[in-house]
């Protein structure tokens, strides 16, 4: 007798849906934060062609290798199919089934994070969760912040290897396996947490909803950081390979610059696009390294450039892929 499939972390009801997608939909039309991305755009332009100028920063493109080009491009492809496959694992048995439409929305929700201003990207992943899934919205978002959390704690881990890169000493790597067994404590409490009552004091519900939306299981939470690992660290070689083309320095420097590129996303303003916040986060992380700010700028708007190439192109090509959905997205 087949046991009963388990219910994927943030399948629970979301109260208010429709009301949820028309704030959803306010935020995303909000002018401040285009008018805010717009400034930042136009004033890296201004910049770049004051302090170096366009067409001396584009020329190294010109004898770009083709080839190692289209490596790094493929390594990029399957960050992107490692985020997906992670989206899958989360929501699974959800998903199952319809990974082409898994892949879809993974690939738009990270090009929307890319291109929109102000981090208003994010709330295309609920957004499309609910018309892809039927997942409501809350949840989604909700379990979006888990993933995050997951994104985040393995970044750390990266922290951990360029100190290490750049002072070797047994203790980074200690460090990192101490940082490691953290995330057992999140099905510890995730577990008795989620078997809270559904009523009671709005605190209680709260932790509740959160805890639902956690990977309560070990398996599944070691599958998740699995792919996490493998999207992340197939982003950071290629990145820092990229870096390195336009920005001769050390490995650790390298990793440093796209660690502060990959930050950015927390900083209190974000442009079109990153414009702008991208090239600052970037500047903020290598300039103290020793880096010369001219030489650093003009190795991350190259970068970026970059980023924003692969971007659009695997947005693009996500728009082809079907749309299945693997359950009926008329559910509650």
């Amino acid at each position: 007798m087949m046991s009963p499939p388990v219910s994927p972390p943030g399948d629970f009801a979301s109260p208010q849906p429709k009301e949820a997608v028309a704030k959803a939909s306010l935020k995303l039309k909000r002018p401040r934060e285009w008018l805010l991305g717009g400034a930042l755009l136009l004033g890296l332009i201004v910049l770049v062609q004051l302090w170096i100028g366009w067409p001396q920063l584009l020329a190294p493109w010109l004898q770009f290798p083709p080839l190692l080009l289209i490596g790094l491009l493929m390594l990029s492809a399957g960050s992107y199919l490692a985020r997906a496959l992670r989206v899958q694992l989360y929501f699974a048995p959800l998903m199952a089934g319809a990974f082409p439409t898994t892949l879809r929305l993974s690939a738009l929700h990270t090009t929307a994070n890319v291109l929109l201003p102000m981090r208003l990207g994010e709330l295309v992943f609920p957004w499309l969760m609910r018309r892809y899934f039927g997942q409501g919205m809350l949840g989604a978002g909700v379990s979006l912040i888990w993933i995050r959390l997951l994104d985040l704690h393995f970044l750390a881990l990266i922290g951990w290897l360029i100190l290490w890169l750049r002072s070797p000493s047994p203790l980074w790597p200690l460090a990192g396996v101490l940082w490691l067994s953290l995330l057992l404590v999140v099905p510890l409490v995730a577990r008795p947490l989620s078997a809270l009552p559904e009523s009671g004091p709005r605190w209680r519900r709260t932790l509740r909803f959160l805890a639902l939306a956690a990977p309560r299981e070990n398996a599944r939470l070691a599958g998740l950081y699995g792919w996490t690992a493998l999207c992340w660290g197939a982003k950071f070689i290629a990145f820092s390979w990229v870096l390195g083309y336009f920005l001769p320095i050390d490995f650790w420097r390298l990793l440093a610059g796209v660690m502060g590129a990959e930050l950015s996303s927390v900083l209190p303003f974000h442009g079109i696009g990153g414009a702008g916040s991208y090239e600052l986060a970037i500047l903020a992380a290598l300039v103290p390294l020793g880096v010369p700010a001219k030489d650093a700028l003009a190795g991350a708007v190259n970068l970026h450039l970059f980023m924003l190439g692969a971007s659009l192109l695997f947005g693009l090509l996500a728009l082809a892929l079907p749309v299945r959905r693997a359950v009926d997205t008329q559910r509650p």
